[in-house]
């Protein structure tokens, strides 16, 4: 095993609560430090929920918040179209009309251009400490590192990507504007579709792979290091005395108050189930749970497969080849929790399929829903809060995948009072209002 994940001297115990890929990195990160993690989900494995079936993308150079310049249009235009890549349907609550008006807040070109450089700045890292954590690991995962392409079906698209291009350009970020023929050139199999393509802007350095099969190879190793793993194990509440939290209430099987868990740090990392176990200690977080789909079917022909990630900006849908499967994800839809599978998606992303990489073979084709945790204006929350000893890892949307290790280790370094490789600022919940600082290591004070 490498030096770096030796043991420190460290006896902090930690409970990070949720299984997905942004807490089970988070353990690791953790337990690289030294810290003593224990690790609770509510399923009988890790990434069975929102990382089981994502799209695959690990594109920091595609890292923009949804909220941008032109998307309340885009959002009238697209309540009238059969395959839009948005749905809203009401769900009920005030908090919904309140996310979606922050959004609506976040449209401006300020804005944008702040919430994108935040999520690019936290994706670059990502991606660096994913390959480290791979060379430490050896972890396989139907890992590509063959660039990823955003297509363009119109003039107009292509004409709109010099805003991201300039963005790219002052982030230092490499990237290749194609024209029709070079994206041929770097998809050969798009030179056979029958569909416009007017161009496409190509990002060399990002990469693709498995994020189930990643999570679970990761979670082994980290209980290997003496991560201890509570499965199939529901959270009642967490737990308080006074401004300090102090570990977890777990639920026995009648739903009843049964095991706690005793910590001096809580990691919350439990998606868009985040918000819900806050309330109860008087703090409030805009996490929607915005909902996406996925097929993931095996290659009939892998000529006609993508090479790497192609993500259509037409309809929202990245085509992704992990080994000899292929993996078409996207489509949000604002409804709540419902996990229903709604037909109308997969239609969506069976036709985005036909048109662009008909390799796979969709009568064998698994059809699946997540709930992706999303702040309003994109960014995620990673850091302290105002109540000593509670920490977040969570609202990273769509890009999950993309952020996970560089928020887990961005996280570790303020639990444990390391000196973070990126600049922290914009991360936490003090950009809503709520005021936190770090006294010393691996302890909170609220102000």
């Amino acid at each position: 095993m490498a030096q770096s994940l030796v043991k420190s001297e460290s006896d902090m115990k930690v409970v990070v609560l949720g299984g997905g890929v942004i807490g089970v990195s988070t353990a690791w990160a953790l337990l690289r430090q030294g810290a003593d993690v224990t690790l609770v989900d509510r399923q009988p494995d890790v990434a069975l929920e929102t990382s089981f079936a994502n799209a695959g993308q690990v594109s920091p150079g595609y890292s923009t918040p949804w909220a941008a310049p032109g998307i309340p249009l885009k959002a009238l235009k697209w309540a009238f179209q059969a395959h839009a890549p948005l749905a809203i349907r009401l769900d009920g609550s005030l908090f919904q009309w309140r996310w979606m008006a922050a959004m609506l807040a976040n449209c401006s070109a300020d804005r944008y251009a702040v919430n994108k450089e935040r999520m690019m700045r936290l994706s670059e890292y990502s991606r660096d400490c994913l390959r480290v954590w791979r060379a430490e690991t050896g972890v396989a995962y139907d890992a590509r590192s063959q660039g990823t392409l955003q297509l363009f079906r119109s003039q107009a698209q292509l004409d709109a990507a010099a805003r991201d291009v300039a963005v790219l350009q002052d982030c230092g970020v490499p990237f290749e504007l194609l024209d029709a023929a070079g994206v041929s050139r770097a998809e050969p199999a798009l030179g056979k579709v029958r569909v416009p393509i007017s161009g496409g802007l190509r990002l060399p350095n990002d990469e693709t792979g498995d994020c189930h099969l990643f999570t679970r190879q990761l979670a082994q190793r980290a209980c290997a290091l003496g991560m201890k793993l509570r499965l199939s194990c529901s959270v009642q509440s967490l737990m308080r005395d006074g401004h300090r939290v102090t570990g977890l209430q777990l639920s026995d099987v009648a739903g009843l108050a049964g095991e706690r868990l005793q910590a001096d740090v809580v990691v919350l990392a439990a998606g868009s189930y985040s918000r819900d176990l806050l309330l109860p200690l008087g703090l409030d977080i805009p996490v929607y749970p915005v909902k996406g789909y996925s097929l993931t079917m095996p290659l009939s022909d892998a000529s006609l497969a993508p090479q790497s990630t192609v993500l259509d900006e037409t309809y929202k849908v990245a085509l992704t080849r992990l080994g000899d499967r292929l993996r078409v994800g996207g489509m949000a839809e604002l409804a709540g929790f419902d996990l229903r599978l709604n037909p109308r998606r997969r239609a969506t992303l069976e036709k985005v399929t036909c048109e662009l990489f008909p390799g796979g073979d969709l009568s064998k084709a698994q059809f699946w829903t997540g709930l992706r945790p999303m702040t309003p204006d994109g960014t995620p929350l990673v850091g302290a809060t105002p109540l000593t000893g509670l920490y977040l890892n969570t609202g990273h949307g769509t890009l999950g995948w993309t952020m996970a290790c560089g928020s887990a280790q961005l996280l570790a370094d303020v639990i444990s009072g390391q000196p973070p490789a990126i600049r922290a600022e914009g991360f936490d919940m003090g950009r809503y209002g709520a005021r936190v600082t770090t006294s010393r290591p691996g302890r909170l004070t609220a102000v």
